[in-house]
C-alpha cells in the first residue's frame, strides 16, 4: 500500500505544481481570480479533455502434463480500465485498475494456481496496475510512475489476463528521423502476467539499486532497419551484501531487406549477459522471412547460446522463443520455421515448428515443440484468438527428470481468449 500512496503523492506534487504555474493574478478587481480558484478551473478543464478506455479478456487455458506435474487450468475475466488525463502545458496523468478474476465453479481456484492467471494462493489479481506521470514536449516524453515498456528485453509480455508493468523512470525521444533513443530506470516489476504484483525490488538478482537501460530502435520503411537495448545494475550487490550473479544484459538484431526482392528479408541478433564469477552468456541468431504470396508468409530460424544461461527481463526477443519470454534459456542450439496465412482481412492463422537442443548435461531446453495459432477480429471493439501448442522434451531429458538430475516433461497448452476493446 505504501508504494500506492508514494507513486500518488508524487503525481499529485508535480500536477499541483503545474497548476500553480498558471495562476495568474490581474490588478482589476473585476478580474482577479484566487489561485485556488484558477487551480479548480484548470483541474477541471484537465480532467474533462480525459478518456476512459478498457481491454477486457475473457481467458480460458488449459495446460497438461504427460507424467508426474499435476495438470492447471482456469476460466479467468478482467483485464485493463484506464483513465487518462487530458494534457495541460504537456503534463498529464494516468490511473488503470488491473483485474484477473475467477470465473464460475468449472475449476477450483487451486488448479488455476499455474496457469500465471490466479495469483500462487490462487486468489484473484487486482492492483493499481498503471500510475504515471505524463509530460510531452516536441518530440521528447518523459514518464514516472507505474508503466507498461515496450523495449527488446523489457516488454510488457502480453500473453496471460495481464501485462507485465514497471515501477520506473523513463524518456524517449524521436527527433532523429525514423529513430526512438530511450533511457530509464527500473526499480521493480510485477513478474509474467502480473500474478506476483507486490512490486518487490528483486535485489537479489538486480542488485539493491534496481536497473538502468539505455534503448536505439532505428526503423525506416524498406530499409535497414536495427534495434539495440543496454540495461546494467546500478549495483552489484543485494540488500544483504551478497553479490548478484549477473550485472548486464546485451541485445541487438539487424533487418535487412533484400534490394531486388523486396518480399524477402533477412535478420540476425546478438545478445547475451555478463557474470560476476561465471562465464558470459552470449546469443546469436539468423533468421530468413518471405512474403510467398499476399495471403502467405514464411521464416526459417537459427539460435545458438554459448558459454551461460542467457537472462531477459521480460521479453521474447529470441527467433527461436515466440511465447515464453521469461525464463533462463541454457546454452543450447535451435532451428525451426513459421508459416503465417491470412485466408481473410480478419483472419490470421501461424503455424510453428522448433527443436531445441541443450548443450548441457541438464537438459532442460531439449524439446521440440509445435504451436498453432489463430486470430480472429470479429468486428472493430472484438477479438478472438485460439492458441494451441505441444512441446515434447526429449527421451534423455525425460529421463533426468525422473532421476532428479534436470530435465523436463512433456506440456501441451489450449488457449481460448476473447478480447473487447472500447
Amino acid at each position: 500500500m505504501h508504494r500506492y500512496l508514494t507513486t500518488f503523492v508524487v503525481i499529485s506534487t508535480l500536477l499541483s505544481l503545474t497548476l500553480h504555474a498558471e495562476t495568474t493574478t490581474y490588478p482589476d478587481r473585476h478580474h482577479t481570480v484566487s489561485q485556488q480558484q484558477q487551480k479548480d478551473d484548470t483541474l477541471t478543464r484537465l480532467l474533462r479533455g480525459g478518456k476512459l478506455s478498457a481491454h477486457l479478456k475473457l481467458f480460458h487455458m488449459v495446460r497438461t502434463f504427460d507424467r508426474t506435474a499435476p495438470d492447471t487450468k482456469a476460466l479467468t475475466g478482467g483485464g485493463i480500465i484506464k483513465y487518462e488525463s487530458g494534457h495541460r502545458q504537456g503534463f498529464s496523468v494516468a490511473l488503470a485498475y488491473y483485474g484477473s478474476h475467477y470465473i464460475g465453479s468449472f475449476y477450483s481456484r487451486e488448479e488455476g494456481i499455474r496457469t500465471s492467471m490466479l495469483r500462487d494462493n490462487g486468489k484473484d489479481v487486482r492492483f493499481l496496475g498503471e500510475a504515471y506521470l505524463n509530460y510531452s514536449g516536441g518530440n521528447t516524453r518523459f514518464r514516472i510512475g507505474r508503466q507498461r515498456l515496450s523495449t527488446p528485453l523489457m516488454g510488457d509480455l502480453y500473453l496471460r489476463v495481464l501485462p507485465t508493468v514497471y515501477e520506473a523512470a523513463t524518456i524517449k525521444n524521436s527527433d532523429l528521423p525514423d529513430t526512438t533513443l530511450g533511457a530509464g530506470y527500473v526499480k521493480s516489476y510485477s513478474h509474467f502476467g502480473s500474478a506476483y504484483s507486490g512490486f518487490d525490488t528483486n535485489h537479489d538478482s538486480w542488485g539493491d539499486r534496481g536497473l538502468f537501460y539505455l534503448y536505439l530502435n532505428h526503423a525506416p520503411m524498406d530499409a535497414l532497419s536495427f534495434r539495440g537495448e543496454y540495461i546494467k545494475a546500478l549495483s552489484e550487490k543485494s540488500e544483504n551484501g551478497t553479490p548478484i550473479a549477473m550485472v548486464d544484459y546485451r541485445y541487438a538484431d539487424i533487418r535487412y531487406p533484400l534490394p531486388r526482392y523486396p518480399d524477402i528479408y533477412l535478420k540476425a541478433q546478438y545478445g547475451g549477459n555478463r557474470y560476476l564469477h561465471a562465464p558470459a552468456s552470449i546469443l546469436t541468431g539468423a533468421k530468413i522471412g518471405a512474403a510467398l504470396s499476399p495471403a502467405i508468409d514464411a521464416t526459417l530460424f537459427y539460435d545458438k547460446i554459448r558459454g551461460n544461461n542467457f537472462e531477459v527481463i521480460m521479453a521474447s526477443p529470441m527467433f527461436s522463443d515466440w511465447q515464453q519470454g521469461y525464463g533462463r534459456y541454457e546454452p543450447s542450439h535451435a532451428v525451426g520455421t513459421t508459416l503465417t496465412v491470412k485466408p481473410a482481412e480478419d483472419l490470421s492463422v501461424r503455424f510453428v515448428y522448433v527443436a531445441v537442443h541443450s548443450d548441457t548435461q541438464a537438459l532442460v531446453d531439449d524439446f521440440s515443440e509445435f504451436n498453432f495459432d489463430l486470430k480472429y477480429t470479429i468486428n472493430h471493439w472484438s477479438k478472438l484468438r485460439i492458441s494451441y501448442s505441444a512441446k515434447n522434451q526429449s527421451d534423455a531429458s525425460e529421463e533426468l527428470l525422473r532421476l532428479g538430475r534436470g530435465g523436463r516433461e512433456d506440456r501441451n497448452d489450449l488457449r481460448f481468449i476473447y478480447t473487447i476493446d472500447f
